[in-house]
């Protein structure tokens, strides 16, 4: 097993990567612009048969306009609030000033991506920033330039390679100084970027190769099922291990993912409808929030439910009492730990096999269209199964969460029943030991 443990040990040291780290904590700054724009995305397409036509009998022909600017404003402009979210974080943990180092990689990213579009007619306007560059298909590239600026603009901050004003001026003022130098290095490298993605790239800009390179075909494979899988497994691989396998995972995925739900969001804002195999990506951000990591990753709700319905051992019960309401929530590290789960050789196949189950059947649900492929709506992640499944797609995502939820409590009945098993042998084994000490106790003192 050594191979094994140092495997885990490289993980480890890779979720502590500085870049890794400002990655996820930077996607995590802009949840609340995306929840938020999710909210009035809902309200303007509620899942519901009939709902738009009752509310255009009462509101009137472009009800949802002024919702839809909201949503809009929000998921198109994701690729800018990565690129400031990431940055500010990198610098955060560089210990170097975080507004600035943002202020210089939103720069640096718009550099690199087109600022013009092309008419109906043909015509190039210039002068813009199309939303097409600076949503979901701008991701990838709002990483790279954010990571790229941010560590430029340390190494120069750190090593003091800056402009120092005299102590008498305001800090204000000496922190737009230092970031002169680092500024121009960083907006010259861009402009390079842009000239050399021009002009072998055969006029596209660097996002719009970095899209049609890299992120068109991670998302092919996050969008595939065997891709789902193996990701799905490593999620569960790394929880066992101790390590936050959502995190990790999430941290690199979580954008591929839900740039797929805004290139679905994208067509329906075209005016199409989405097309399993045409235009439709199937696997977004939605599926594994909301279903296969349903009461949390591992889908530990069904093994609390199962250990609700046939545990006799106090050890199951306390912590099935204990972690039941928190799992309700999503949040599973109560029965993960306390359990445990973790490093325990006997729930791994459970724990493995439930998400993927969880996920061909979500998946299969989408194909066969009994579920709507998912747009940009998306709900907090502690929204409780069966809530967050109706706001989603309504009934149908009521009823597809329902035959997950009882699928894991199938798969992890078994297990539940002989791990209550060993838990109630060793609980009675230690009551005997206890009242064989005090008879012992007793006969001395006679």
């Amino acid at each position: 097993m050594k191979w094994f443990q140092r495997c885990l040990d490289y993980l480890t040291v890779f979720c502590n990567l500085k870049p890794i780290v400002a990655l996820k904590d930077g996607f995590v700054l802009t949840i609340p612009a995306t929840l938020v724009g999710s909210l009035f995305l809902l309200v303007a397409n509620f899942p519901i048969d009939g709902y738009n036509e009752f509310m255009t009998s009462i509101l009137g022909a472009g009800w949802a306009d002024p919702l839809n600017q909201v949503a809009g404003a929000t998921y198109d402009i994701l690729a800018i609030l990565v690129v400031l979210g990431l940055s500010y974080k990198f610098a955060s943990i560089e210990g170097v000033d975080g507004i600035s180092c943002s202020i210089l990689a939103l720069v640096s990213f718009l550099i690199v991506t087109a600022s013009s579009v092309t008419g109906a007619s043909g015509e190039v306007i210039g002068g813009v920033i199309p939303k097409t560059w600076v949503g979901g298909n701008g991701i990838i590239t709002a990483i790279i330039m954010g990571l790229l600026t941010s560590y430029i603009f340390s190494f120069f901050i750190k090593r003091k390679i800056i402009i120092k004003m005299p102590d008498s001026v305001p800090e204000g003022v000496s922190k737009a100084f230092a970031a002169l130098l680092p500024g121009l290095v960083i907006f010259t490298l861009s402009a390079i970027i842009f000239v050399l993605c021009r002009t072998f790239g055969g006029g596209l800009t660097f996002t719009e190769l970095v899209f049609k390179v890299l992120q068109t075909p991670l998302q092919a494979f996050a969008g595939s099922l065997p891709g789902g899988i193996i990701l799905t497994l490593l999620i569960g691989i790394l929880f066992w291990c101790g390590i936050h396998g959502p995190n990790i995972v999430g941290g690199v995925m979580t954008p591929i993912w839900t740039a797929a739900a805004l290139a679905n969001q994208s067509v329906l804002n075209s005016g199409q409808s989405l097309v399993v195999g045409e235009n439709a990506e199937i696997l977004t951000i939605q599926v594994f929030d909301v279903f296969i990591k349903l009461g949390g990753c591992g889908l530990t709700l069904g093994l609390l439910i199962a250990a609700l319905l046939s545990a006799r051992s106090a050890q199951l019960k306390s912590i099935t009492r204990l972690s039941i309401v928190p799992g309700i929530f999503n949040i599973n590290e109560p029965v993960i730990f306390g359990l445990p789960i973790a490093f325990n050789a006997y729930f791994l196949v459970p724990f493995l096999i439930v998400p993927v189950v969880a996920l061909i059947i979500c998946y299969f649900a989408i194909v066969t269209g009994f579920l709507p492929p998912f747009n940009g709506v998306q709900v907090p992640w502690t929204t409780p199964p069966i809530i967050s499944g109706f706001l989603l797609a309504g009934v149908q995502g009521v009823i597809v969460q329902i035959v997950i939820l009882i699928s894991a409590i199938v798969i992890y009945f078994p297990f539940v029943k002989k791990h209550d098993h060993m838990c109630l042998r060793q609980e009675e084994k230690g009551k005997k030991d206890i009242d064989d000490e005090d008879l012992e106790t007793l006969a001395a003192g006679l």
